[in-house]
């Protein structure tokens, strides 16, 4: 298992979120014909049974993939006596693909933090997750991302994000170790001066992720 931690020391918002490709903008009808040259390179026939309409599909799916949400609209509610309690949400689950192979990666997301006077809509967590893993990826910089998203959407850096990490490109490739897992943390204010809260969160973190 590779573990990579990482604490800013200067608060998690960064100069402003990157930008998404809109999955609608891709020309379907050139990918679908690069992905028909790539078969032929590899020594296959395009029109064969089996292959009809693979070219088409691929093509489909890049636009669907990269079509994840960017007006997304983190709802906060508000919450006075909420001050000291560390709300954490487990299990979620998104594929993304490695921009360094374009091989595909299973991150499993587990993001806290600590409300103060606001607390976040539990369903924009996975929706942030999948906002961030709807391109090519990697994970450090998926786990950074999904963390200042947190950060800004909750106006604070009492957060933390842990992603443990599934790639392909290492298990089916390279060294092929099936087994292998890379797990990332990004934590900032309390949660990562407090050893208490970042003892309970990483306690939690270790109740969420499948084995």
């Amino acid at each position: 298992m590779t573990t990579s931690v990482s604490r800013p020391g200067t608060g998690l918002n960064g100069p402003g979120l990157p930008q998404i490709r809109d999955g609608a903008s891709i020309d379907t009808g050139r990918v679908e014909a690069l992905v028909s040259q790539l078969l032929v390179e590899l020594g296959e026939d395009p029109g064969r049974e089996g292959l009809t309409g693979t070219p088409e599909r691929v093509a489909a799916w890049w636009s669907t993939f990269l079509s994840a949400d960017s007006s997304l609209t983190t709802t906060c509610f508000t919450e006075s006596q909420l001050g000291d309690q560390l709300v954490v949400v487990g299990g979620m689950s998104v594929w993304s693909l490695c921009e360094h192979h374009l091989l595909p990666m299973n991150l499993q997301v587990t993001a806290g933090y600590v409300p103060d006077g606001t607390v976040v809509g539990l369903s924009k967590f996975g929706r942030i997750a999948q906002l961030y893993a709807a391109r090519l990826q990697v994970q450090e910089r998926f786990t950074r991302q999904v963390a200042e998203h947190l950060a800004d959407a909750i106006g604070h850096d009492d957060i933390a994000v842990a992603v443990r990490g599934t790639h392909l490109c290492m298990s089916m490739r390279g060294v092929r170790m099936e087994a292998a897992r890379t797990t990332t943390m990004r934590s900032g204010g309390r949660l990562a001066a407090d050893p208490v809260l970042a003892q309970q969160f990483l306690a939690l973190v270790a109740q969420q992720v499948a084995p």
